[in-house]
């Protein structure tokens, strides 16, 4: 394809408190999801903490993997996945991106959403989002179905058993460098 373009997601576990929770409901390796531009992974977005210390106060956040929360739990594990799109899905994923830096104040986290999504009952809230529901509703609004589900019913590992993603790296996301990225796929046996 001509005109393609790569995103990458990125799921990780952390190890915080709230991570280990949703790790003990869900008994899935990867907690967290978020969707990066490039494989550097410097324009990476997702919805959590928006101060690292502060698990309460959650939202929009253009996230570091070399800092902020990340860099308070260095025992990260992750695993990167690509994605080919075509230009006009990036352009609309770039777009559906630029409203939510245009109006990230008006952006809270979903924990109610989270709970209902463990039962499996859909909660939409006006400005409210969880990471996976975040991702997926990103995705869906660039026109990229890769999930089969209301994106608030997508967990972060419905991503790795999608089937659409390529892994190109698992392991800590402190020892993560792109430039040593292979591209050649690997099995979702190595992820969990």
């Amino acid at each position: 394809m001509v005109n393609e373009r790569r995103i990458y997601i990125l799921l990780s576990h952390s190890g915080s408190m709230f991570s280990r929770a949703i790790n003990i409901c869900t008994r899935k390796p990867y907690t967290h999801v978020s969707i990066a531009l490039d494989k550097d992974l410097s324009e990476l977005y997702s919805f959590g903490r928006i101060k690292p210390y502060n698990p309460i106060v959650g939202g929009f956040v253009q996230e570091s993997f070399r800092g902020g929360t990340y860099r308070r739990f260095p025992n990260t594990k992750c695993a990167l996945f690509s994605l080919k799109i075509t230009q006009e899905q990036y352009n609309r994923l770039i777009q559906e991106l630029a409203r939510f830096k245009a109006e990230k104040e008006k952006y809270g986290y979903n924990f109610i959403g989270v709970v209902s999504a463990a039962f499996n009952y859909p909660i939409h809230r006006e400005y409210r989002y969880f990471c996976s529901q975040f991702v997926s509703e990103l995705l869906l609004k660039s026109g990229i179905k890769i999930i089969d589900k209301d994106p608030s019913l997508t967990a972060p590992m419905d991503f790795a058993e999608s089937g659409e993603l390529e892994c190109v790296y698992v392991g800590y996301l402190r020892t993560y460098n792109s430039e040593v990225v292979n591209n050649i796929p690997m099995q979702l046996s190595n992820i969990t």
